[in-house]
């Protein structure tokens, strides 16, 4: 069973297999039904389609951030609707160098089923693979016979507790104990220029930037090695456990988690809101500008 990554080679046998489901995370932020109409128009065959504000997604309040995590029992339940069980190796994609994928790869182990991997390159190397797409909509797949369960993973992060580890910050002058948090978003963003997804421009305070991009060589996750190295540069001698992912709305933050994951550092956890949620109330602190 497939974990973490897996090339497009390497899941072509694997297309009518039973215990094999794929998924298609394609979405576009600006444009939500797109990701729906580019299902429809070509996909890897065989693959099913999720929607991230449909069923990635619980329903925003203007508060939640912009991409809530969906209710776990009510994801198993899409998920089981899918043919997705307890015992099926699932493979999702996007074409986005798996920053949608990766939403769904976390969901997946974060409700306890640990078989899921992100399709390495997305849709682009599955073409360049000279691998075939399948129009239309997907065909209905037998629901598995051992249905999935909630096995809850400790690993999210509320907003509350962020601000609870600021305030702790700056009343005892040491982050020795605390959170780490790493921003995924872009660099402009992080520092408040250029936002266009959000009402506020620039990050929570304390918190450091990797864009997610910086994972990727050639659209694809970069070798274990090289992302150890990029990370330990990062934690700066913190451990693993103390980090804590964010971006925009929860999304691309994932992908941060896959890389840590693929360095062999594990135990960080999301900070599910982000930035989306932290800035709905202006009572939040907000910085702006470069961070170390």
């Amino acid at each position: 069973m497939a974990g973490t990554l897996i090339s497009a080679p390497a899941l072509a046998p694997h297309l009518r297999d039973p215990d094999w489901i794929i998924v298609d995370c394609r979405h576009d932020l600006s444009a939500p039904q797109a990701g729906r109409e580019a299902f429809q128009a070509g996909h890897i065959p065989g693959a099913t389609f999720m929607h991230m504000d449909e069923d990635l997604s619980s329903p925003a309040d203007g508060r939640n951030g912009r991409h809530p995590l969906p209710d776990p029992h009510q994801l198993v339940s899409r998920l089981n609707a899918a043919g997705i069980g307890a015992h099926t190796q699932v493979v999702v994609y996007d074409a986005h160098g798996g920053m949608m994928a990766a939403r769904l790869w976390w969901l997946l182990r974060w409700i306890g089923h640990d078989a899921v991997a992100v399709l390495d390159g997305g849709l682009p190397a599955w073409l360049a693979a000279g691998l075939a797409l399948e129009p239309g909509s997907p065909t209905p797949r037998q629901v598995s016979t051992t249905p999935l369960v909630v096995r809850l993973r400790p690993w999210v992060v509320r907003c509350d507790q962020v601000l609870a580890d600021l305030q702790a910050r700056a009343s005892t002058a040491t982050s020795a104990d605390g959170f780490l948090l790493v921003d995924a978003r872009a660099a402009t963003r992080f520092r408040g220029e250029n936002e266009t997804l959000d009402p506020v421009g620039g990050h929570v305070p304390g918190a450091i930037n990797r864009p997610f991009v910086d994972n990727l060589a050639d659209a694809r996750f970069k070798s274990a090695t090289d992302l150890r190295a990029d990370w330990l540069t990062v934690l700066g001698g913190q451990d693993a456990h103390a980090v804590v992912h964010m971006c925009g709305s929860g999304v691309s933050a994932c992908h941060n988690v896959l890389a840590m994951e693929l360095a062999g550092l594990r135990g960080s956890r999301l900070y599910a809101g982000s930035w989306s949620e932290w800035c709905a109330d202006p009572a939040r602190p907000v910085a702006t500008g470069e961070v170390r």
